[in-house]
């Protein structure tokens, strides 16, 4: 099926950008392409809006009623052009960096930024879909159709259409320069993470590093021009990279090159050309102004506004139960580890006893393989990734009737290491999706975390369904000397994570793309399928559908799965906390700094930290500067979404344990109502109606405070 309805392209294509629909050509597409592809786009989508306006306008000025074939439909067709080929180059920042796509990608921005303001603030448009609304043919349309005008209507007027002369102005010249800001904050933070290493040559220095970070390490020398490098004999090149930084910290027996790691991470990004401070106080600043012209009394109000939590206070409410339900449970398990410490130190008549921030790690792994018996470095052979995707595609099947199966060469690729998957309804049924998987750490080029997005969305023309395409994208250890890629069990549960969002975008059953997958779902119930997926990690048949050594094909010993259920509340009180810390900080930021006031950011992170950590930030604590969450993705004021949307997939999930999880039948049925509902919904529903639609009722906190180990259950 082709795009719907696209405007009229110039010429023969030569552009690859210029296409416009199908899978992207990554093969052929350069950063040279970017600017001159941009251009001509962004050219032609005007030509067409002011088309669509000049229609508009006239059937605004006459008695013939709007329809939704003369509004949203030509303005899907531009908006979905745009994004195809936009969304190419962001994905391609995110995942293929380099200097050369930076610079065409700033160079195409404000023309972008510009664009997406014309269109946010038609006047033609924004009263033909108040007509819309108001018509006689409203009580015609689906949900979904509704839900996607009132969005769109939404979003002009928190995009500025009801602003005019000098404020219009200044609301535009803030959204350009809050997109500058954005993607200078996120180089300078992959920058930084790229700067910083620690080559080590002696074996002492190496002490207690497990076998896998030092094939890992060795690689990353190589990789740095140290051809000879060996996991036995080294040099072992330290990074920033999660997978290096994290099993550093926990494992190193090097206390002094633990605190010169720690000490790098917190400072990222706040010093020199690559100093985020500045930028931090910047965008703070102009996200007020913004706010302000806009008619709310802050920024936090303004992002709330699409979103599912009804104001800063009902956020600020759900973190103070979750904080003062686990602070406590923080300050025990500090003074446990504490006391671990000591009594270790003591044993090895060493005189370092005072807890520092890069010794928690380190202690809190010791404490954890002294408890539980569990070392998650001894757990990796039972987790490569080729057989924790079987697993996850059997619960996938089991779950929601789905049949996954590869499909690598039907798709152009950017990474020699991206696979390629189809998704059909189980029993040899039709193809209903298609994903993207890029799944290892790659530094040089990949910004960190994990992440899915959209390649193509799911809609329906007169004559077929376009079938929605996802990336998947992790940052987890790579394959090194000859083994497959070796998982944690938190590298696992990041997997899952991220599937649970690309099935929200593939199983949806919404033919409107405005309200298809994740689009039109408010941003605090997004994170719903996703944590709901993360559950399944500790499900036994689940998990031992998983868990096989790489080499035998053993299962994972019973014992070994007892540990992790004994040990998945291990130091639940700190993990929330540290949550709410976040949460509480971004709030507060958003809601209370005043640019130029008594209170600076430090000081308002160090005010949230007194109720929030248990350990005092160091005074060059500059970890605000590597935020990316909030100042350069979606989670401004909004970061709290996880615990909103936690509270709703515990309650989910709960949905399958009072059934019991070893009920097969009941867990399909269930399974199928969540498919039908939660995953095949999408925005066409608000996400209240959409829960109590799976659960039958409204959701509680109570499941989330069980599953996190701090309230037992009834």
């Amino acid at each position: 099926m082709s795009a719907i309805s696209s405007p009229a392209k110039a010429t023969p294509i030569s552009n690859p950008l210029l296409i416009g629909d199908g899978l992207p050509p990554f093969g052929e597409i350069e950063a040279t392409h970017v600017v001159p592809g941009i251009e001509q786009l962004l050219k032609e989508l005007s030509q067409a809006l002011a088309r669509l306006e000049e229609t508009l306008a006239d059937k605004l000025q006459s008695t013939t009623p709007i329809t939704w074939e003369d509004t949203v439909t030509p303005l899907t067709a531009i908006t979905e052009r745009l994004s195809w080929s936009w969304g190419i180059v962001g994905h391609l920042m995110g995942v293929k960096n380099s200097a050369e796509l930076r610079s065409a990608y700033e160079r195409v921005q404000p023309q972008l930024v510009q664009f997406s303001n014309q269109v946010g603030q038609s006047q033609t448009v924004y009263q033909a879909l108040k007509q819309l609304r108001s018509g006689a043919d409203w009580s015609h349309l689906a949900s979904a159709q509704q839900r996607i005008v009132e969005a769109a209507l939404r979003d002009a007027e928190l995009s500025g259409v009801g602003l005019s002369g000098e404020p219009k102005e200044k609301f535009n010249q803030i959204q350009q320069s809050l997109a500058e800001l954005s993607t200078q904050f996120s180089n300078h933070v992959l920058d930084a993470t790229k700067a910083f290493s620690l080559m080590l040559t002696q074996p002492e220095e190496i002490a207690g590093l497990p076998p896998s970070l030092l094939s890992l390490t060795a690689q990353s020398a190589r990789d740095a021009g140290e051809p000879n490098a060996t996991a036995e004999a080294g040099p072992w090149r330290i990074t920033l990279d999660m997978p290096s930084y994290v099993p550093f910290l926990r494992h190193s027996q090097r206390r002094d090159l633990r605190e010169q790691l720690y000490r790098a991470s917190i400072t990222r990004a706040s010093s020199g050309d690559l100093d985020n401070t500045p930028l931090i106080e910047k965008i703070l600043d102009l996200r007020q102004q913004q706010a302000v012209l806009l008619g709310f009394e802050n920024y936090a109000e303004l992002s709330l506004a699409r979103k599912m939590a009804p104001s800063v206070a009902a956020v600020e409410a759900l973190m103070e139960e979750l904080r003062s339900a686990s602070y406590d449970a923080a300050v025990s398990e500090l003074e446990e580890i504490k006391a671990f410490a000591q009594a270790q130190a003591a044993s090895e008549a060493s005189e370092e006893t005072e807890i520092k921030q890069w010794d928690l790690p380190f202690w809190t792994e010791r404490m954890r393989e002294t408890q539980f018996d569990l070392n998650d470095e001894a757990l990796r052979p039972y987790f490569p990734l080729p057989r924790v995707l079987e697993g996850l595609f059997d619960l996938a099947e089991r779950l929601f009737g789905v049949s996954i199966s590869a499909a690598d060469g039907q798709a152009p690729v950017w990474h020699a290491d991206v696979r390629y998957f189809q998704v059909a309804d189980a029993g040899g049924g039709r193809a209903i999706a298609h994903f993207y998987l890029d799944p290892y750490s790659r530094p040089a080029e990949k910004r960190g975390g994990a992440w899915m997005d959209e390649c193509i969305v799911r809609a329906r023309d007169a004559d077929s369904v376009r079938l929605p395409v996802a990336y998947l994208v992790c940052n987890q250890s790579p394959p090194v000397d000859g083994k497959p890629s070796l998982m944690t069990f938190r590298e696992v549960e990041t997997l899952f994570h991220e599937f649970g969002h690309g099935l929200q975008h593939m199983l949806t059953q919404v033919d409107y793309a405005g309200a298809a997958g994740i689009n039109n779902v408010e941003w605090d119930a997004v994170e719903l399928p996703s944590q709901f997926m993360e559950n399944w990690c500790y499900d036994r048949d689940t998990l031992f559908g998983i868990a096989r050594h790489y080499e035998t094909g053993e299962p994972l010993p019973e014992a070994d799965y007892q540990k992790l259920l004994a040990a998945r509340h291990f130091m639940t009180g700190s993990a929330i906390l540290r949550q709410v810390n976040f949460g509480s900080l971004d709030m507060a930021l958003h809601a209370q700094y005043q640019p130029g006031g008594s209170e600076s950011i430090w000081a308002i992170r160090d005010r949230i930290a007194k109720t929030t950590a248990v350990m005092e930030p160091l005074p060059e604590d500059a970890t605000l500067c590597s935020f990316g969450h909030i100042f350069s993705g979606g989670y401004a004021a909004g970061y709290y979404s996880y615990f909103w949307a936690e509270v709703l997939s515990a309650d989910a999930f709960s949905a399958f344990e009072e059934a019991g999880l070893d009920d097969e039948e009941k867990v399909a049925a269930i399974g199928r109502r969540f498919r039908e509902t939660v995953l095949a919904l999408g925005g066409s529903r608000h996400p209240m109606i959409v829960f109590k639609a799976f659960r039958g009722r409204e959701p509680s906190t109570q499941a989330l405070l069980r599953h996190r180990g701090l309230v037992t259950a009834a």
